[in-house]
């Protein structure tokens, strides 16, 4: 009896502390997690990266299209190229909406255990005055016709 107490109670502290949870970081976090080597995932349209810029470094991989679609399996595995599932990464967009379901579904769905959502997105990264870099050779590797 209080074997099978111990192991359910060691079985309920694994399963809480394995689970990951989405930390909402604001624009000083991610430059500091940015400078510590954190990758960082800009899920907006190519579009909205031409338009606006993007975070100097960051990984351009849309999740939702400019038809409003998601495609969960070929957009996580262009992410596990830049981060595998026991690394942290950091999501952004342009306000910090889509990045929430983007960020839910990695940490809760894909198993990824440090996920960081950056509250106000680009808007408040650029609204502190924080540089922007042109993404004119970030979307050189990316094909024509395809999702980057």
């Amino acid at each position: 009896m209080v074997r099978s107490v111990f192991s359910f109670c060691l079985a309920s502290f694994l399963a809480f502390t394995v689970r990951a949870e989405v930390v909402d970081i604001d624009t000083g976090e991610l430059a500091r997690l940015r400078a510590a080597g954190v990758p960082v995932i800009d899920i907006r349209t190519a579009g909205e990266w031409r338009d606006s810029g993007i975070v100097e470094g960051s990984k351009l991989i849309t999740y939702v299209d400019d038809r409003g679609r998601i495609d969960q399996p070929a957009w996580l595995a262009k992410v596990q190229e830049v981060a595998k599932r026991n690394q942290p990464v950091i999501v952004i967009c342009r306000s910090g909406n889509r990045t929430k379901a983007a960020s839910q579904f990695l940490s809760e769905q894909a198993g990824y255990q440090s996920v960081y959502n950056v509250k106000g997105g680009l808007s408040a990264w650029v609204n502190e005055g924080r540089p922007v870099a042109p993404v004119v050779s970030a979307l050189v590797n990316c094909p024509a016709n395809t999702r980057c």
